[in-house]
């Protein structure tokens, strides 16, 4: 990362430290121009939306586009893990709820083949089409192709920045800052932390950023082992590699935290760390799924904080941006959803799931984002 644009990230993180502000989100600037832009345009985004929260009218009239049942396809690098498998059932649920179908094409981690997916769709003749994940370099060709031929495309979490195309995302940066502000204060800004992380993927280098721009500001905490890869079994490798860390530091108060900034990384190190009893470390992850809630709520748990949004409820939002662009509405270029840090004492003693963690959890969840009025009669009209 060249000199200046890390300069920009530290200066917009200490400004932020030094506010005091629980909530405030850190912008950054790298490489794709996505992520330069994601804070910048994210107000513009949200006041084009409709996130009122008032009850739409049932007998709004349903644009002509959308009025028959729509194909969608919904183009993924990867489908392992709980988080991936909610998102899928949040883009199922709501094209359903519209009267369309989808078809999901998994790509196993294997970018090539994601191309030819995508491609697959477009001489399919899709109404719409859904990236999840990916990146811009193996598909910018064929992302254009299909919106040459009038295929919307909206995409979550990669680094596509093609005119015409919304991508929504976490806001990494945030999920980023909001789990690793609770680590500093948990360990009072000093002590030896384990990172856990893998290049190559979009929103765990925007994270990366922010964990960077943390080790400077905070001197005092010191990484003592970095390591990750993802896979299609990626919580049982992450469990291996700590396994291996835990014994080239057996000694307790070695280790005083992990840092985890994937729900697949942060499961195999909690297993980990309780196999080997090692209760003086914590782990401090991003995403959330019922497993992972599951896992954090057991007993001893050293799994206390994540950083989150609904993945169900960013699939869902990923299809209405989609039904709004073949409805011929104007949509944002770019759109993150607010996350959420749920540690666990906020968490009660019976178990709790991702539908009604909203009881506990503040703000958890935008139901209403790019929901325009027709959408209730579109449901309705579909029997849902």
């Amino acid at each position: 990362m060249k000199k200046g644009l890390k300069l920009l990230v530290l200066l917009l993180v200490f400004s932020v430290f030094a506010a005091g502000c629980t909530d405030q989100q850190p912008s950054a600037a790298n490489d794709d121009e996505a992520a330069a832009n994601e804070s910048t345009e994210d107000t513009q985004a949200q006041e084009s939306e409709d996130t009122s929260g008032e009850e739409a009218p049932v007998n709004a009239e349903i644009p002509e586009a959308v009025q028959q049942p729509l194909k969608i396809a919904a183009i993924m690098e990867f489908s392992t893990g709980t988080f991936a498998s909610q998102y899928v059932s949040g883009v199922e649920s709501q094209v359903k709820k519209f009267g369309g179908e989808v078809q999901v094409y998994n790509a196993n981690n294997d970018l090539a083949q994601m191309a030819n997916h995508l491609q697959t769709a477009i001489n399919q003749g899709v109404d719409g089409i859904l990236i999840d994940h990916g990146r811009a370099e193996a598909l910018n060709q064929g992302v254009q192709e299909a919106l040459d031929k009038g295929i919307p495309v909206v995409t979550f979490d990669n680094d596509i920045t093609l005119e015409g195309v919304t991508a929504i995302s976490q806001d990494d940066y945030s999920l980023a800052w909001g789990t690793l502000k609770r680590l500093a204060q948990d360990i009072n800004g000093e002590g030896n932390i384990v990172y856990v992380w893998a290049g190559g993927f979009t929103p765990l280098e925007r994270r990366n950023v922010i964990y960077e721009a943390f080790l400077e500001h905070y001197p005092n905490v010191k990484e003592v082992a970095r390591f990750g890869s993802v896979s299609n079994n990626t919580a049982l490798d992450s469990q291996s590699q700590m396994e291996a860390v835990l014994k080239k530091y057996p000694e307790e108060g070695s280790i005083d935290a992990v840092f985890a900034p994937y729900d697949e990384f942060a499961k195999g190190v909690t297993r980990a760390i309780e196999q080997a009893g090692r209760d003086d470390i914590k782990v401090y992850g991003i995403d959330l799924s019922d497993e992972d809630l599951q896992i954090m709520q057991a007993e001893n748990s050293p799994w206390v904080a994540t950083a989150a949004t609904d993945p169900a409820e960013v699939g869902s939002v990923q299809v209405r941006f989609l039904y709004q662009k073949i409805a011929g509405e104007e949509t944002p270029a770019i759109y993150a959803l607010d996350p959420s840090v749920v540690t666990q004492d906020q968490l009660p003693e019976e178990a709790v799931t991702m539908a009604n963690i909203s009881e506990h959890i503040p703000n958890w969840g935008q139901s209403n984002v790019a929901y325009s009025d027709w959408m209730k009669a579109l449901e309705e009209q579909n029997g849902e």
